[in-house]
């Protein structure tokens, strides 16, 4: 049992939770159960404790959705996660890909006071490695758009990977590191093939790099 008296397999389920709503996903039981790879039965036990424990509740479109309690609950695991994120990369000199994997198996045994700790050492930064807000940190708000969305010629910044490609597709961000993406890193369309579906991209002013519309949908730019 973690120091907030919620296990971590059910904190598990608040973080699932907290991520399919920051992506504008609906979080419904299968695909919390698909997020986590786990069985629809041990979703809907996992959920009724937490709605035993005034964290979630169940709504009439066959969905979840947090408590006020629980949704403070959750942002501050994905706080704890993201500060863990930041110091792997910022400190300890892990990629993408590694980062996203260790954080997610130590979040649950670093404490709050340590976390924040790490929070103060680190200067307060306001995004995760890909670029995702850290709950509670002072970032304003950016308008942004999927690089998918750009027109041959035009031009911007990586601003942040989708969460859904950090759990879901791991090896994308293996991928986009590889090939010179990361925050920050200006990008151009340089040419789009409706047909095939893909694209070509000049990464950091120098670099073509060919990759799916898919792919190009999960990578947020400015």
């Amino acid at each position: 049992m973690s120091t907030d008296g919620v296990s971590a397999a059910l904190r598990r389920y608040l973080e699932a939770i907290y991520y399919l709503e920051a992506e504008g996903e609906k979080p419904r039981l299968t695909r919390i159960a698909e997020w986590l790879g786990v069985s629809l039965p041990t979703v809907s036990t996992a959920i009724g404790r937490l709605v035993e424990a005034g964290l979630l509740r169940r709504t009439p479109s066959r969905t979840v959705a947090f408590t006020a309690a629980g949704r403070k609950r959750g942002a501050r695991i994905v706080r704890t996660h993201r500060i863990v994120e930041r110091w792997l990369t910022d400190e300890l000199g892990l990629d993408w890909l590694e980062a996203d994997a260790e954080a997610g198996r130590l979040e649950h045994a670093v404490s709050e006071q340590v976390a924040e700790r790490l929070f103060e050492r680190m200067g307060r930064p306001t995004t995760c490695p890909h670029g995702n807000p850290i709950p509670g940190a002072a970032a304003a708000p950016a308008a942004e758009r999927p690089l998918g969305g750009l027109t041959p010629g035009e031009r911007s910044r990586v601003r942040r990977v989708s969460e859904v490609t950090e759990h879901e597709a791991p090896m994308l961000l293996r991928f986009l590191a590889d090939h010179g993406f990361g925050l920050g890193v200006p990008v151009r369309v340089v040419s789009t093939d409706a047909g095939a579906g893909a694209l070509t991209v000049e990464v950091g002013g120098t670099r073509r790099v060919a990759m799916s519309l898919d792919m190009a949908q999960r990578v947020w730019v400015d």
